[in-house]
């Protein structure tokens, strides 16, 4: 595969940048809380500095430009409520916690599977299917792992002010439950848009 751009073109990225900004700046509008809104955006933030930065020299399919933007809109609005006070999400289908979290993580799986895929496609690191797969699906369970460490971390540094960060809600096993949902994420990823995902890449 090349490094060619793809067929993401100039009213598509205005697009793109449009709701990306827009959404922002709706986010840092009087957030529930600052430093989560913080943590919880910092991600968006750095992915946007990350596509900026090889929109030239590695442009990626028009699939995931949409998805990672999705994902950071994800992000930016449980930045604003807090993941554990998205008001769709209150009561939602009967469950006593607020899930947003996990449609968070679930994200999390889901996205970046689809971006080592389009990686390792690209840059000819594993042919297989089966074992490019296999690391896709090991590759996302061990980021949601870092991701959780990293969640640990800033509760140590930052003490009380990181409980709406990390978003347990008093769920013993969120930490867990949270990687789960990351790993389903990738493998319904792979499952239903590897061929979509195919298509775009022949057209690189």
């Amino acid at each position: 595969m090349s490094n060619e751009p793809s067929n993401f073109n100039p009213p598509a990225k205005y697009l793109w940048l449009t709701l990306f900004s827009a959404t922002l700046i709706w986010s840092a509008i009087e957030p529930k809380d600052g430093l989560t809104w913080f943590l919880e955006v910092l991600p968006a933030l750095i992915g946007f500095v990350v596509l900026a930065a090889t929109y030239n020299s590695f442009r990626l399919t028009p699939l995931l430009y949409i998805l990672i933007l999705i994902h950071c809109i994800i992000l930016m609005i449980g930045g604003h409520y807090t993941y554990a006070e998205v008001p769709l999400f209150n009561d939602l289908f009967g469950f006593e916690r607020n899930n947003y979290d996990k449609l968070g993580h679930f994200a999390q799986g889901f996205v970046p599977a689809l971006i080592a895929r389009e990686v390792i496609i690209r840059k000819g690191v594993i042919n297989g299917e089966h074992w490019r797969n296999f690391f896709i699906v090991c590759f996302v369970l061990a980021f949601s792992a870092f991701y959780e460490l990293l969640e640990w971390w800033v509760a140590e540094a930052s003490g009380e002010d990181a409980v709406a960060f990390l978003g347990t809600q008093g769920y013993i096993w969120d930490t867990q439950s949270d990687m789960f949902t990351a790993l389903i994420g990738a493998v319904v990823a792979l499952a239903f848009l590897s061929k979509l995902h195919n298509r775009q890449l022949n057209c690189l």
